[in-house]
C-alpha cells in the first residue's frame, strides 16, 4: 500500500473511531470490560482470534495492556487491516500481530486459539444461516472451554421497545453532534437495513454453534454483548 492511501485510510479509521463513540458512547468502557472478562479466562501467554479487526481497536486496547498476548485478526478489508497494522506499529506491538484477510468461513488456521472477540460484526451479515456460520466457524477455531465475546446491534424491529432504543441513539446524535435532523434522519434509514435479530435468537445461535454459559452482560441504545464459553 502507498503512503497517500495508508494516510488515507488512517483518515477513515479516526473518523470511524469518532462516529463509533458517538454511536456507542460506552465504547471505551465496554472494551475494559471485555478485557477484564477475558483475563479472568485465559492464560498470561493467550493466542486471541479477532473476527472483524479492521481498525485495529481491539488489538491495540488489548496488545497493549496485556504483553504476552499473541493476536490473529481476521477482516474482509485489506485496507482496513493495513490500517490495524499500523497501529501495532506505532504502540510498538506490531511482532505480536498477525492479520487475515477474509472471513472468518474462509480461514484455515493450523492452530486453536485460547480466545475469540467478534466486535460489531454480527449485524453485517445478512442472514440468519450467515450468523450461524460464523459463529460455528468461530467456535471450531476455539480450543475447549475458551472465552468469547460477542458484540452486535440486536433488536426486533417490529417491536416497539426497539423503537424506544432508536428513539434514544437519534437523541444522543442530535445532542453530541452538530448533525441536523435530515442528517440523522439518512443515518436512521441506513441503521434500519442492516440485520438486526433479538437477543433471544442471538443466544440461540450462540448455543447452536456450540457455546455454552451464554449471558447477555451489556446493552445500550441499539446494542448488546454476550459472553460465552466454548463447549468442551
Amino acid at each position: 500500500m502507498v503512503k497517500d492511501d495508508l494516510e488515507f485510510d488512517m483518515e477513515m479509521a479516526r473518523e470511524y473511531d469518532k462516529g463509533i463513540r458517538r454511536a456507542l458512547p460506552t465504547y471505551d468502557a465496554l472494551f475494559r470490560i471485555i478485557q477484564s472478562f477475558l483475563r479472568a479466562h485465559v492464560k498470561d501467554t493467550a493466542n486471541i482470534l479477532v473476527v472483524g479487526a479492521g481498525g485495529g481497536n481491539e488489538i491495540l486496547t488489548f496488545g497493549k495492556g496485556n504483553p504476552s498476548w499473541t493476536f490473529a485478526g481476521v477482516d474482509p478489508s485489506e485496507a482496513m487491516l493495513e490500517v490495524a497494522m499500523q497501529k501495532a506499529k506505532d504502540e510498538g506491538i506490531e511482532e505480536r500481530v498477525s492479520v487475515y484477510t477474509g472471513t472468518i468461513e474462509q480461514m484455515d488456521f493450523k492452530e486453536t486459539f485460547d480466545a475469540a472477540t467478534c466486535l460489531l460484526v454480527l449485524h453485517f451479515v445478512e442472514t440468519v444461516e450467515g450468523k450461524l456460520s460464523l459463529l460455528k466457524k468461530v467456535k471450531e477455531n476455539l480450543e475447549p472451554g475458551a472465552p468469547f465475546v460477542l458484540v452486535s446491534m440486536y433488536g426486533d424491529q417490529s417491536n416497539p421497545e426497539f423503537d424506544e432504543r432508536m428513539n434514544l441513539w437519534r437523541s444522543i446524535w442530535l445532542d453530541l453532534t452538530d448533525l441536523t435532523q435530515e442528517d440523522v434522519e439518512g443515518m436512521e434509514e441506513s441503521v434500519r437495513e442492516l440485520s438486526f435479530i433479538p437477543s433471544d435468537q442471538i443466544e440461540d445461535l450462540l448455543e447452536l454453534a456450540g457455546f455454552e454459559r451464554v449471558t447477555q452482560f451489556f446493552s445500550t441504545t441499539l446494542f448488546g454483548g454476550w459472553i460465552a464459553h466454548s463447549t468442551k
